[in-house]
């Protein structure tokens, strides 16, 4: 099934933590909370300003992103858990570092 989120809307799939910390002990999936981070999949077309002309998005489908904790509306689409927020509830956009400034 397609679904298209509407006005300035965003539908955000969750990116899960790893399941270990990092002195490599295995955290059990009650302990874990909610991660506050996730991938775009898709976006409406943008809200409208007061002459009805349309707002572009900030963020696009792909883009890696930051939301508050409590953010979104969770759904169920084909089986797959979703959450639909409005872009006003992302706090940013995750940027990978150039190959070249990680290594510097």
């Amino acid at each position: 099934m397609a679904f298209r989120p509407l006005g300035d809307r965003v539908v955000i799939k969750r990116v899960e933590e790893e399941a270990r910390t990092k002195g490599g002990i295995i955290i059990p999936d009650t302990a874990k909370e909610k991660p506050q981070e996730g991938e775009v999949v898709a976006v409406g077309p943008g809200a409208r300003d007061e002459d009805g002309k349309r707002i572009p998005m900030d963020v696009k489908a792909g883009d890696r992103i930051l939301f508050g904790k409590w953010s979104g509306s969770e759904v169920k689409i084909d089986g797959e858990d979703l959450l639909i927020m409005k872009e006003s509830d992302i706090l940013g956009v995750v940027e990978s570092l150039p190959a070249q400034a990680k290594a510097a």
